[in-house]
């Protein structure tokens, strides 16, 4: 069965941003490599992760919730249909076999956030967490420095520059 990458990020990249086509770039290679690709299913990075894994003829899951009339992605091949944002952030997570997480906002961080709790809670069975970002780079140097004093597990948390070391980070840990 394929493992499925759950792909995090800003909801506001455009066709043609630098962004957008990392994530396209990504979803596309994710697929190629096997993995079904999962996302929050509407706009920007969302939108991008989905129309590269349709690209290479894979599985583009949104998982959405009926909050802000927005439209899902017309290249999701599945929807999950949420009632609340939390239980879309919870389905979000619990989907995924691994988690990226690309550029994002406050949404992105509470994603992360709750992914990296769970795992370091024991709530979540572990799993591979990859962010690409210089924003995510000091966001996790600076909690892995408190985490560290707490004498709590360090290193849950990669960073990688290009699709093809998130690619090849995930296909070793999975």
């Amino acid at each position: 069965m394929k493992k499925t990458i759950t792909v995090f990020g800003s909801s506001l990249p455009v066709e043609g941003d630098e962004q957008f086509i990392f994530a396209e770039t990504l979803g596309r290679e994710l697929v190629k490599n096997n993995f079904n690709v999962c996302s929050g299913g509407f706009g920007g990075i969302m939108n991008a992760v989905s129309k590269g894994a349709v690209s290479a003829e894979g599985k583009a899951i949104g998982v959405t919730v009926d909050l802000w009339n927005a439209i899902p992605s017309p290249y999701l091949t599945e929807e999950i249909k949420c009632e609340t944002l939390f239980e879309r952030i919870e389905k979000l997570i619990s989907t995924g076999d691994g988690y990226v997480i690309l550029q994002g906002g406050t949404g992105t961080l509470l994603e992360l956030a709750m992914v990296w709790e769970f795992i370091n809670k024991g709530m979540l069975n572990s799993k591979p967490i990859v962010t690409h970002s210089p924003m995510w780079e000091k966001i996790v140097g600076i909690m892995e420095t408190q985490i560290e004093k707490e004498k709590r597990r360090t290193g849950l948390v990669k960073s990688f520059n290009t699709v093809e070391e998130i690619v090849s980070f995930l296909v070793s840990e999975l």
